[in-house]
């Protein structure tokens, strides 16, 4: 089967990896990737907003705008790496009755923290300037790490919900996996973490005129719901791909419904990075391979 590649690709880079698999960690390489990956984006993004911002002061009042920057400290650094991890789980959690992962182990948060310190001990010259050559073979990258978080770590966190109501909803589901997804992004813009100024509360991009667009938007209850009709996850989402499977003519019985076994998670979630990978890889060549009218800044935040 053409999904059996990507399994395979899966099996390994969830494997527990050394050290941390000494000490009973379930660590794994992709965490590690994922984890480099953000704080280095996020250094980009910081860095490029700075330099956009004494651009944009350049031809006022230099003095003025070099004092209103505050200088940066590691502290606020790994905060905001916290918060985009994080963000989205704190505000959904609570209304679903379920404790957010950062209080019951202490691991992913501290290797996130220890990452971002290795990011910020890096000299500028070797930070890259995001390009189509750097970020092609990156939106790969992001879209196992997505998949991950939205058909492996979405779902069952709604399902385990003490809450009947809750987790047998499918609009708890899509809505958990657009805050856990997007919340992060959301709270950092908010409060401009990322900005060289101080904290001050502004409008973020999602809120912006056809930020409704942003790929990151809107791809998470999407993919969440083809993991759920694939796994059948839910009951609605079993009616869901029968219904569906019917429309494009299938086998159905006396009621119109076909009957349909549902697919394994790790098939169901190879199928969804793939759906994902096209996804980022168009929006990737979209940013860098077509149009470069905007600022760095404002392209990845759009996007």
């Amino acid at each position: 089967m053409f999904l059996q590649p990507v399994t395979a690709v899966y099996q390994y880079i969830l494997a527990p990896v050394a050290p941390f698999s000494w000490f009973g960690l379930k660590t794994s390489t992709l965490d590690l990737l994922a984890t480099f990956r953000l704080c280095l984006a996020l250094r980009q993004i910081r860095e490029s907003l700075r330099r956009e911002y004494l651009r944009r002061a350049s031809g006022k009042q230099s003095e003025v705008a070099i004092d209103a920057i505050e200088s940066r400290s590691f502290v606020r650094d790994a905060l905001t790496t916290l918060v985009v991890v994080y963000g989205g789980e704190a505000m959904i959690c609570p209304y679903i009755s379920v404790p957010a992962s950062f209080m019951l182990s202490g691991t992913t948060p501290l290797l996130c923290i220890l990452t971002q310190a290795l990011v910020e001990s890096l000299p500028a010259p070797v930070i890259p300037v995001p390009s189509l050559n750097t970020e092609f073979p990156l939106s790969i990258l992001d879209a196992c790490n997505r998949a991950f978080l939205l058909c492996s770590i979405v779902p069952p966190v709604v399902l385990s919900s003490p809450i009947a109501e809750a987790s047998g909803s499918p609009w708890t589901l899509l809505l958990s996996s657009l805050v856990l997804a997007n919340g992060g992004f959301f709270l950092v813009n908010l409060f401009s973490l990322l900005h060289p100024t101080p904290l001050t509360v502004t409008t973020p991009p999602e809120l912006l005129p056809y930020g409704w667009t942003t790929t990151d938007l809107w791809c998470a209850p999407l993919i969440t719901a083809l993991y759920a009709t694939l796994t059948h996850a839910q009951p609605f989402w079993a009616d869901v791909h029968a219904v569906l499977v019917g429309l494009l003519g299938g086998a159905v019985d006396a009621e119109g419904l076909a009957k349909l076994e549902p697919l394994d998670a790790e098939t169901a979630r190879a199928a969804c990075a793939l759906v994902l990978t096209g996804l980022f890889v168009t929006r990737t060549a979209r940013t860098f391979g077509v149009s470069f009218k905007n600022g760095l800044a404002d392209k990845i935040k759009t996007n």
